[in-house]
């Protein structure tokens, strides 16, 4: 077993300093104003605003049936797809829907799709073809309203998924800003910390460790275990995980045990310590396996050409993807504002400190900058795909 680098952390050198950041602000304090009411809506946390109204879609989008929920409140800047994280609960998650009215009652027409893979707790590069769809009709919706402005929200490892999303043809030009929540760059790398802790600095130079929380690596491997042709491995792997997930220290050497050659060799992955054996471990899984892990690789991916503003936010004591990985990605955009929180909870995004508060209240002006930009469509439109109630559907 290799001897473990010593903890350290990334230095925290981007984005803007807290003194710079209040200084911009007074040049638009009614943003100011504004992004500290939603920041305290973001951190109250669970809640119902019956004000904001919550309707039941469905719709269809290149031949596929979508369902997803829509939160609006009175006369909406801005359309916004927000991707729900990998929680059992899915859209119906009470921090999802908090979050969601939060952003309502900012004037976004929040789009939450329901993708049936991350409630399960599985994340695939399949779920980007659900969020462009969205983009799509939420565009069309948008612009049959006079301004076509609509952007992304996507949290952890969803953020794969709606980054590869932005690259579909058939939504080119859909979405003109995107914010990502901890997330990744790297899936390689991702690998390696989920289940060794050892990551790269900033300048890819010395290894650092952090110990890693063990829910990444076991959500990793229910969405690995989907893909396997073994049934048997399938299934004990699948509960393994969900065995783990419930108790991080329950015994799985009964399922390990009867595990077959594909199950092994993505269980071996799975327990290695040593980082400078993961490229090795991955390239030995199933071939089917590696071009799935392939396709969720941001890494491979051209984004240079894409007419969108990012704001990338992580923690700098992030236990599922480092923040280096937001750093990375940060790197390989055309435009983006990148702020690295000393601390940050990772599902939930409220911050600690006065710092991290600053920053926060940055990249929220940032996302309400893109929410008063009007875009009017550069064509005429027909009606709206979206057929709304003309009652409220209650609060969630």
């Amino acid at each position: 077993m290799p001897t473990r680098p010593k903890r350290m952390r990334a230095g925290d050198n981007t984005g803007p300093g807290p003194l710079k950041t209040l200084l911009s602000s007074l040049c638009a304090p009614h943003r100011l104003i504004e992004s500290v009411r939603i920041l305290r809506h973001i951190q109250a946390g669970i809640g119902t605003r019956p004000e904001v109204q919550r309707a039941s879609l469905a719709y269809s989008s290149r031949g596929e049936s979508r369902t997803a929920d829509l939160y609006r409140m009175g006369d909406p800047r801005a359309g916004l797809v927000l991707v729900p994280g990998l929680a059992p609960l899915g859209k119906e998650d009470p921090r999802l829907i908090a979050f969601a009215q939060s952003l309502a009652q900012a004037r976004f027409e929040v789009m939450v799709p329901n993708l049936p893979g991350l409630t399960n707790q599985r994340v695939s590069a399949d779920d980007a073809d659900i969020i462009a769809d969205a983009l799509s009709v939420l565009s069309q919706h948008r612009a049959a309203h006079g301004n076509t402005t609509v952007g992304v929200i996507a949290i952890c490892y969803s953020a794969g998924p709606a980054m590869i999303a932005l690259l579909d043809e058939h939504v080119r030009g859909a979405a003109h800003f995107m914010l990502a929540i901890g997330g990744y760059y790297d899936i390689e790398a991702v690998i390696t910390f989920i289940t060794t802790g050892c990551y790269r600095g900033p300048a890819d130079t010395a290894r650092l460790y952090r110990e890693p929380d063990a829910y990444g690596k076991w959500v990793f491997a229910i969405s690995i275990a989907e893909g396997l042709e073994n049934r048997q491995d399938r299934e004990q792997l699948e509960s393994m995980a969900r065995r783990r997930l419930d108790d991080n220290k329950a015994d799985i050497s009964d399922l390990a045990s009867g595990l077959g050659d594909e199950g092994r060799k993505v269980y071996a992955m799975l327990e290695n310590s040593d980082p400078d054996r993961v490229a090795a471990l991955v390239a030995s899984l199933p071939r089917h396996i590696v071009d799935s892990i392939a396709r969720m690789d941001l890494k491979r991916r051209d984004f240079s050409d894409l007419d969108v503003r990012f704001i990338l936010i992580h923690g700098n004591d992030d236990p599922v993807i480092p923040e280096t990985e937001s750093v990375a990605l940060a790197g390989a955009l055309p435009g983006a504002d990148l702020f690295i929180l000393k601390s940050i909870q990772h599902v939930d995004p409220g911050p600690a400190g006065i710092s991290d508060t600053l920053k926060m209240l940055s990249a929220i002006q940032g996302l309400l900058r893109q929410r008063d930009t009007l875009r009017p469509p550069k064509a005429p439109v027909g009606e709206s795909p979206l057929r709304l109630p003309t009652s409220p559907c209650g609060g969630g």
